[in-house]
């Protein structure tokens, strides 16, 4: 067990044989930190946090109280294999969130990015990749093996369905379900999502050029209300007529690349 010298560690915790605890971290009243669990400098565990299985957590994430991160996947395939989870720096994840490490049968791997915000209640299941800057509202769900890109943000009680892909700037709408493949920077809602338009107010914060945004809208246009062809064989007419960089190229990318998962699109 390595524990740095300037760790605070309340009497009342549990720090397995193993762990491996870096400067400056606090570990609150009555945490459970396994064998196998590696906190970087500065993590902050409130109260009543478990940390279990083979968890790394990044500097400065600040996890609050009865969330459990690392447990086993729920998943009926899983037979104790050895898997991780790897969760990267300056997070918030907040009371009662769950994450789950990865399976044999998807890589063996649950990443989160850096800079998240995870609101109560909200689940990362097994062989995720989350990017960084995501946003999931309250109760947020989803399901093994699931992409989402940069600056996602997911509305409260929504549910996404496994293997889907949101794409980075993208917007879930509150109680929406999630089945299909959501466009980079697209915004969906619905009982069973629909594609809404796009998240402009977004990229504007984000400070997104205005010609990259009109760019974008004109792809928008081209592939999901054109009439020629199909979806795929619009998105890719398009490819050498963009920018090698930008939100448009980014969502003809994202439409041309393998995937388990049909899209979202605008209702009929």
């Amino acid at each position: 067990m390595t524990i740095a010298a300037t760790a605070a560690i309340h009497p009342t915790a549990i720090v397995e044989t193993g762990a491996s605890i870096g400067e400056n971290v606090n570990i609150g009243a009555y945490c459970v930190i396994g064998p196998h669990v590696k906190l970087g400098e500065g993590v902050k565990l409130e109260a009543h946090v478990a940390v279990s299985g083979r968890t790394t957590i990044g500097a400065r994430t600040h996890i609050f109280p009865f969330a459990s991160i690392g447990s086993a996947p729920q998943d009926l395939k899983f037979n104790g294999e050895i898997t991780s989870l790897e969760v990267g720096e300056d997070n918030q994840i907040r009371e009662h969130v769950t994450m789950n490490p990865g399976t044999e049968g998807g890589g063996g791997l649950t990443r989160v990015g850096d800079r998240c915000l995870f609101m109560v209640g909200t689940h990362v299941a097994h062989d995720c990749m989350i990017g960084s800057n995501v946003i999931m509202a309250n109760n947020a769900a989803l399901a093994g093996h699931v992409e989402v890109g940069d600056f996602a943000v997911l509305g409260g009680i929504c549910a996404v369905h496994q293997f889907v892909r949101i794409g980075a700037h993208a917007m879930v709408g509150g109680m929406t379900g999630v089945e299909r493949d959501v466009i980079p920077a697209g915004t969906v809602i619905g009982n069973r999502a629909h594609l809404a338009g796009l998240n402009l107010t977004g990229l504007k914060r984000r400070g997104i050029p205005k010609e990259d945004i009109h760019t974008l809208r004109a792809a928008y246009r081209d592939v999901f209300e054109g009439t020629e062809g199909e979806l795929v064989e619009r998105a890719e007419a398009l490819q050498s007529t963009l920018p090698e960089t930008g939100p448009a190229r980014d969502m003809i990318t994202f439409i041309l690349a393998s995937s388990n998962r049909r899209f979202c699109i605008p209702a009929a």
